[in-house]
């Protein structure tokens, strides 16, 4: 495993790292999502994703559980808020932040995170009463460090301009082959100010695993096929879409990589990438996502791949 540093912070974070959504605390069961989280530790990845919504609470409630027997110390454990919890539960007011924050606490066992992000921009509450509950969260020694997920621009340059309150060290956007909307504003922006950025279905929901075919029904162990995790996959799964993502399994056969491997090096050729995130469903597919940590993909590959994905419109689906 390679590790890299999460932006201004002094965190090391593996450049595979393990997250919840969609998987534990319900699409998966309990005891193969403990072999998953096993198998992470045994490839050495370090960095645990989840928030308070994943299967509300359910996924921090699995995680509390499954890492008690790791110390403390050997893992980096990230968590988010912003989408309800109950009806009058949500947002990223200071009331929310703090009492937010010490659910996720208690569900996870543990008296600090290392880093807590906003899960999406809140228009409701005005930044500077986020920034300064954050700012508080952090001084009380219960969150290291802070991060957002889906900001725009001009929202995180806000957050930048804003005196005497803590600063954000990472970013965390979809981001993938198939979705490359970062890499014009938000990429930069964030390189030119200490974020990095932790990114969310590198392997587009499994898709450029290659698993699914064009013209053929999902596999039956398939994120597609279940009807606790399909619900975010449809437009990924549209012919044209399957038809080019089969055009990459040559360059990843030359290569000796798995298609899933290849689709997290594309990723992790950004420098401004920190970590990318898989939701596995089933101890060997973390391992065989681990093993793209360190792969390097060079020009001619990349022009390929781009060859290969040029009538899909990457970003604009």
């Amino acid at each position: 495993m390679k590790y890299r540093q999460l932006g201004s912070s002094d965190l090391n974070v593996s450049e595979i790292a393990l997250g919840s959504w969609l998987t534990y605390g319900g699409g998966v069961a309990t005891a193969t999502a403990q072999a998953c989280v096993r198998q992470a530790f045994d490839c050495g990845i370090n960095f645990i994703d989840t928030a308070n919504v994943y299967a509300q609470g359910a996924a921090e409630e699995f995680l509390g559980d499954t890492l008690r027997e790791y110390p403390r110390k050997d893992y980096v454990l990230a968590t988010k808020l912003y989408f309800p919890m109950s009806d009058t539960d949500r947002g990223l007011s200071a009331a929310q932040i703090h009492k937010q924050l010490d659910a996720s606490l208690k569900r996870l066992r543990t008296d600090y995170v290392d880093l807590y992000q906003c899960h999406r921009y809140d228009d409701e509450t005005p930044l500077d009463e986020t920034m300064q509950a954050l700012t508080e969260v952090v001084a009380a020694g219960k969150a290291r460090y802070v991060g957002f997920s889906e900001w725009r621009a001009n929202q995180i340059q806000a957050a930048i301009d804003m005196p005497d309150v803590v600063r954000f060290v990472s970013s965390q956007p979809q981001y993938s082959m198939l979705w490359r909307d970062p890499e014009g504003e938000v990429m930069p922006l964030c390189s030119a100010n200490g974020i990095r950025q932790i990114v969310w279905s590198p392997l587009a929901q499994g898709v450029l695993t290659g698993k699914y075919q064009p013209g053929q029904s999902p596999p039956d162990d398939s994120r597609a096929a279940s009807g606790s995790m399909s619900g975010f996959i449809g437009w990924l799964t549209d012919d044209n879409i399957l038809s080019a993502i089969q055009r990459l399994q040559p360059i990843a056969d030359e290569l000796g990589l798995s298609m899933a491997q290849l689709a997290l090096a594309w990723v992790l050729r950004q420098d401004n990438v920190a970590s990318a995130i898989i939701g596995a469903s089933r101890p060997s597919q973390v391992a065989d996502n681990a093993a793209a940590a360190g792969v390097t993909l060079d020009a001619a590959v990349l022009k390929r791949i781009d060859a290969a994905l040029a009538g899909i419109r990457p970003g604009s689906a």
